[in-house]
Order: C-alpha cells, then sequence, then structure tokens
C-alpha cells in the first residue's frame, strides 16, 4: 500500500489549476439558451462554433470546422474536421448542426440566436463531414453567425423541453475543458478534456469560485487565492503593493465597450447640428480618461472598435474649443439671456456613469450650458426613460464587436419602439450604405463601406462619443505564454502552463 501512495502522489501534486472567480451562478451551460454572463463564459470551455476570430481579430479561421468556401454570395460550405468527438465518446458529425440550427429555430425554445439566424435559407448535410448554408440573400455575417456553440444531437435529439432539460447542468460538449463538479454559491470546477481535438489542454483544471460580492474577490485575489482577474484603475493604481506585482502580471488593452451622450434628435433644440457640434466642443474627453479612470482609457472617436475592420483611423478625437462651441451656440439663438438648458439622464448600474454626468455638466457649464442631472436605477431608467424616450439626453455604452451591425443603431428602420435607435437618427445616405453593407460577403468591401458609416455617423454628432475605458488584467506570473491580442487573452489558453509554486 506504501508503495501505491507513492506512485500515486507525484501524479496528484502534478496537476495544475487555473483559478478564476465569477459573480454568480450559471442559469444554463447550454450555449443556445445562456443569456447569463456566468453561463456563457463557461459554457464557452466546453462547447465550440464551427468558426471563430483569428487573435488579431483580422480573419475568420475554422474550429470545428477544418475549412469553408463561398459557392456563390448566397451559399456557404464547411468542412468539418474529421476525428472530432464529443466529450462522451460519441463522434461529431454534420447531423450536430443541422439539429443545433433546428434547435435554434424551434418555436419553444427561447434563444439570443433566433434572430442571427433570420437570414438563413436551409441547411444541409451532403455528408457527415459537409454542411451548406443558404441565406436568403447575400449576408455580411454569413461566417460569424456559425460561431455560437453546437449541440449534441445523439443527446438531446429524444428531449420533449430544452429549456429545462438535466443537459443544461450537466452539459456535454466539443470543447478542451468537461464539466466535473457544480456546486451552487461554492465552486465549479472543469477538467481537461483528455480527446479534445487540437490537443489536451496543458492546465488541468479550472475552477472558477462563485462570489458575489466584488470585495471579496479583491480580497482572494491579493491574497493569491485567484489566478487571474480584472482589476478598476482605482484598484490597480491605490490599492496594490509591490508584491503583489511580483507575483502577477499586469495586462491592459482596451476594452471592447464605449460610453456615449445621446440627443433626442426629436426635440428641435438637437435638431440643430451647430447646438450638437457646440456642445462636442465644450466636452474634454481626455480629461474624463484622466478623471473616471487615472489615464486607462482613451477619447472615444465613433462607434466602433479602434483597431478592427471597422474602424475609421483617420476621424480625429474632437479637441475642446470653448469659443467655437460659444460662437456656434450664439449662432443657433443661445446666450448668457437666453441659455442652452437640458437634462442628462443615467444610470447607477454602472458605477462611474453618474460621475461622468457631473464632469459633463461642470464642462458644459464653461460655455454657459445649464445641465440637471437625474440618476436612475437600471431597470427604472429602461422602462421610464430610455425605451419610452421621455429624455432630452442619456448618457449610456454600447459593446465594440470586431463585426458590427449599424443596422440595429444606426438605421431609420429602427426608430421605433422597442429598437435601438432610441435617439431617432435619420440619415438617408447611412440608411443605403447600411443596406449594401448587410449584403456585402468580401471582407475588404465591408471594411470600406464600415468605414464610410463610421465617418457618416461621426460627422452628424447624434451622439457625443466619450470614451473607450482599459480592460485591465493581472494573471499569476507562474501561467505562460500569455499572448495579448485584440481578441484579449485567451486566445492560446489551452497552450498556457502553470509553474510550480
Amino acid at each position: 500500500m506504501r508503495i501505491f501512495y507513492l506512485l500515486i502522489l507525484p501524479l496528484f501534486l502534478a496537476a495544475s489549476t487555473l483559478h478564476l472567480a465569477t459573480s454568480s451562478n450559471p442559469a444554463r451551460l447550454n450555449p443556445i439558451i445562456a443569456t447569463d454572463t456566468a453561463s456563457s463564459e463557461i459554457a464557452g470551455f466546453i462547447f465550440n462554433g464551427l468558426v471563430k476570430f483569428d487573435k488579431d481579430g483580422k480573419e475568420i479561421i475554422g474550429d470545428l470546422a477544418e475549412s469553408y468556401r463561398f459557392e456563390d454570395n448566397r451559399t456557404v460550405v464547411f468542412k468539418l474536421r474529421r476525428g472530432v468527438k464529443w466529450q462522451d465518446g460519441a463522434p461529431f458529425s454534420s447531423d450536430d448542426v443541422v439539429f443545433t440550427y433546428n434547435i435554434i429555430n424551434d418555436p419553444s425554445v427561447v434563444s439570443p440566436y433566433t434572430s442571427t439566424f433570420r437570414m438563413v435559407e436551409s441547411v444541409t448535410t451532403p455528408d457527415a463531414y459537409t454542411v451548406k448554408v443558404r441565406y436568403k440573400q447575400p449576408y455580411f455575417k454569413a461566417l460569424e453567425t456559425w460561431m455560437m456553440g453546437i449541440l449534441p444531437a445523439h443527446l438531446l435529439k429524444d428531449e420533449k423541453n430544452l429549456m429545462s432539460s438535466a443537459f443544461n447542468l450537466n452539459p456535454v460538449g466539443t470543447g478542451p475543458y468537461r464539466l466535473s463538479k457544480l456546486e451552487f454559491s461554492k465552486q465549479i470546477e472543469l477538467t481537461a478534456f483528455d480527446d479534445y481535438f487540437e490537443h489536451r489542454p496543458k492546465i488541468d483544471r479550472i475552477a472558477f469560485h462563485v462570489i458575489p460580492d466584488p470585495t471579496t474577490r479583491f480580497l482572494m485575489l491579493k491574497a493569491g487565492q485567484i489566478d487571474l482577474s480584472g482589476l478598476e484603475a482605482m484598484q490597480y493604481e491605490r490599492q496594490l503593493n509591490a508584491a503583489f506585482f511580483k507575483r502577477f502580471r499586469p495586462i491592459e488593452e482596451i476594452s471592447h465597450s464605449y460610453t456615449y451622450l445621446g440627443f433626442n434628435l426629436r426635440l428641435k433644440k438637437f435638431k440643430d447640428p451647430r447646438v450638437r457640434r457646440a456642445l462636442s466642443l465644450a466636452i474634454d474627453r481626455q480629461a474624463m480618461v484622466d478623471i473616471l479612470f487615472m489615464g486607462h482609457g482613451r477619447a472615444c472617436t465613433g462607434p466602433f472598435l479602434p483597431g478592427g475592420p471597422a474602424f475609421n483611423p483617420e476621424v480625429p478625437i474632437p479637441q475642446p474649443d470653448l469659443e467655437a462651441a460659444k460662437a456656434l451656440l450664439k449662432a443657433a439663438g443661445y446666450d448668457d439671456a437666453h441659455p442652452l438648458t437640458f437634462e442628462i439622464a443615467t444610470s447607477n448600474a454602472t458605477p462611474v456613469r453618474p460621475y461622468a454626468a457631473e464632469i459633463i455638466q461642470h464642462q458644459l457649464s464653461k460655455i454657459g450650458v445649464k445641465v440637471t442631472l437625474r440618476i436612475m436605477e437600471w431597470q427604472a431608467f429602461l422602462n421610464m426613460v430610455v425605451f419610452p424616450r421621455e429624455f432630452e439626453t442619456v448618457l449610456l455604452g454600447w459593446a465594440l464587436s470586431l463585426t458590427p451591425d449599424p443596422y440595429l443603431l444606426w438605421h431609420s428602420d429602427n426608430d421605433k419602439p422597442g429598437a435601438f435607435n432610441f435617439i431617432g437618427y435619420h440619415n438617408r445616405d447611412v440608411d443605403s450604405l447600411i443596406e449594401r453593407m448587410q449584403q456585402t460577403v468580401e471582407r475588404d468591401r465591408l471594411s470600406t463601406i464600415w468605414q464610410r458609416l463610421f465617418k457618416l455617423i461621426t460627422d452628424d454628432d447624434p451622439y457625443l462619443f466619450l470614451y473607450i475605458p482599459d480592460e485591465i488584467i493581472v494573471v499569476d506570473r507562474r501561467i505562460h505564454p500569455i499572448e495579448p491580442a485584440l481578441e484579449g487573452i485567451w486566445h492560446n489558453y489551452i497552450d498556457w502552463e502553470m509553474a510550480p509554486e
């Protein structure tokens, strides 16, 4: 018996575990119906899509698909990898892809991907390793549509109700990690899948600690009980010492979100482009970044991700010019006797936004504009202000995508109840370009159209594009190789290793 233990002990000690934190329990570890952050994050380790972005976000590369080609501008053919296994040992095939497509279109299934697949006309399988997708018309997201996780047909084909299926908390995917432990409000553990089609991940386990309180998460990080975490700028600058950074490597990258001040363009005062431009010229965006994020961020120049294919680098950062701003306001009929007044409405769900509103209020006072603030709880803000369009201006944010769909925010068709063009923006040239963009599949042409849209929209000042905060991540220095890229640091996580303590 003593010999047995001596043999096993070195193996046990060699096992590596990556400790992470999540703020909530996952609701459903099913990539098709996961809508909360914890579920989506964890499911991402368990499932694969047909394709994915490369680390720089420039190219779409194969995942479960070995390759793809456009047969014509409405038809894409995916060639699937051979030898891919589900985590229960069953073979992956084209039947799983068709099954997943049918599940997404099942009226009884509530999936965030339903609208994404609205353009698909048919999905057929010439053989076990070929999937042919026919679209109703040329569609710019013909490939991105298939980045969501694929489900196992052999396990779910007889499922009566996917929404309440036991599979959602006992998932089986093709991904590099499989679920091995699910303890609600305590810990979720993933174990490396030995037969993963690329190769077995080099880190043996990933442990998610469920910690709702951000202060507790921060203290656990400082104590070395979490190996990788995001930080607020204040924490990074003021609440950590040299010993912490001896253990942890900081990585700072642009976040994929921006904050803006949106005008209600139905109001007479904001229909005047001189007013919108005057307000833009009165805002010192870099000062906002310095105050709110202690310099860890950048001024936002427009609606698409810097460094991505839609970004227009020729659009400059608006520079403050108070005298020009005052002249524009005077030309529009506003002066000290008749000052421009309006309210900024925002929510305290994002703690920094109320402070951003106060900075804007102060900066605009320098050109004689009188601003009042309304800070609300998130749900009340949406239901009473944003969606009923009961506002003068709103301080909000959007995510920044590598393949943005400006139709949702900027097309005139979406100036309707419940849609996202709630500011009431209308521009025929923008509408026309968006419609052309949606039927463009060539990546270079698509990038050119996006960049033209970027300039047209920013020239109109429908929003004051304000700032993009940086994402600050710290990683235990034992973990390598970490390779920051536009897609973040996770693109090569199956190659990560952990040196011993």
